[in-house]
């Protein structure tokens, strides 16, 4: 590589890694904690326990169970209900005060088999609360997820440049090399490339996954309009179909489960919500395996007649934002994905901080050494 393009990749590499290393070492801390959100939650006593019952109980209808969410919060609507990812037999209803998006929500949590309320989730406060908002928009919503996901495309950049910056920095040194009987910064210097060329994997794939998250909002929103309003067309100039006018909603699930066999529950989004439409109870549902758990398949259900009117397949995009939410946090393979992904979030950290560490010595040792006129060797310094 030529001297001239050794220094256009490095004044990339160090503006991008610059520029983006606070509000990365932020993701990395934050994230840290939501890798391992299932057993922080059980160890801080806020997960679900479903009740051991003296007989086994059939589940009770889908109404029976939003009624009894329902009663906490009467003046309150159902944007979405699902069943528990780890125990089906709980069901987790959210309660707005309209089904516009908003952050004001309440989280429900309901025994399938009584209709009992389990749970009624502190939402807005807590350890996790705090750093699931900071990972996700700094507490800034749209703007602020769309600002982290720009620092996530400089990080990749930072990536791709110091990997172009490694071969010609590294050719003289054996792979895994530190220093360690030279100066400090030389030693960080080493350890800064080992770790991030080892980490490199991983930083891009996490980083990209990041950056697609960011634009989940944007993305279901365009899909709402370039497929979505096709299928609404017969539906155009009706308003929100009232709650007294709507079928049981285990019927309009029933229909869905009918109309897709093979599948289960993932979530129902209620007229009006953001995944669904004025007119429908959209279901998604789900396959059964470690992989299609994560891809879903809408089915529109009419909600006054609970038949099914549509089920389009997702567009290649928000396939692609299904699966990269699970494998930005490891969610894919239990316990030892999760440690893995936490031992190289570590490592990424030292990264971070051994990059600004480095840079702020090399400004230091170089107004040092126009200072006194010479390096650190007694070597005259260059002007």
């Amino acid at each position: 590589m030529k001297a001239r393009s050794l220094r256009a990749w490095s004044w990339v590499h160090t503006w991008t890694s610059l520029v983006s290393t606070l509000f990365m070492l932020l993701l990395c801390l934050t994230g840290l904690p939501l890798i391992f959100h299932h057993e922080i939650e059980h160890l801080a006593g806020d997960e679900v326990e479903l009740p051991v019952l003296a007989a086994p109980q059939a589940a009770r209808p889908l109404d029976e169970l939003i009624a009894s969410a329902r009663a906490l919060y009467p003046q309150r609507v159902v944007q979405y209900a699902a069943p528990d990812e780890e125990e089906p037999a709980i069901w987790h209803f959210t309660l707005t005060p309209t089904p516009a998006p908003t952050d004001d929500y309440k989280s429900i949590a309901v025994d399938a088999r009584t209709a009992e309320v389990l749970r009624d989730a502190k939402t807005g406060e807590g350890f996790m609360y705090w750093m699931q908002r900071l990972h996700v928009d700094l507490f800034a919503g749209l703007p602020g997820m769309l600002f982290l996901g720009f620092m996530g495309l400089l990080m990749v950049v930072a990536i791709v440049s110091g990997v172009v910056l490694y071969a010609p920095f590294m050719r003289r040194l054996d792979f895994g090399t530190v220093r360690r009987e030279r100066s400090a910064r030389l030693k960080w210097l080493d350890l800064h490339n080992l770790l991030g060329i080892v980490t490199l994997v991983w930083a891009t794939v996490v980083g990209f996954t990041g950056v697609i998250n960011t634009w989940a909002d944007p993305l279901v929103k365009y899909w709402q309009y370039s497929q979505l309003s096709a299928l609404l067309a017969p539906y155009a100039g009706q308003p929100l179909v009232p709650e007294a006018e709507r079928a049981p909603v285990q019927k309009a699930l029933n229909a869905a489960l009918a109309h897709t066999p093979g599948q289960q529950v993932s979530f129902l989004a209620f007229p009006g919500t953001a995944y669904s439409s004025p007119h429908h109870v959209t279901v998604f549902l789900r396959g059964d395996t470690p992989l299609t758990s994560k891809l879903l398949k809408p089915v529109l259900v009419d909600a006054r007649t609970a038949t099914v009117t549509a089920s389009p397949a997702l567009p290649w995009y928000l396939t692609a934002l299904l699966i990269s939410q699970p494998l930005h946090f490891g969610d894919y393979a239990g316990m030892p994905m999760k440690i893995l992904w936490a031992l190289l979030d570590v490592a990424t950290i030292v990264v971070l901080g051994s990059g600004l560490y480095l840079w702020l010595k090399r400004r230091a040792t170089r107004t040092r050494e126009a200072a006194i006129g010479e390096t650190e060797d007694g070597v005259p310094a260059l002007t």
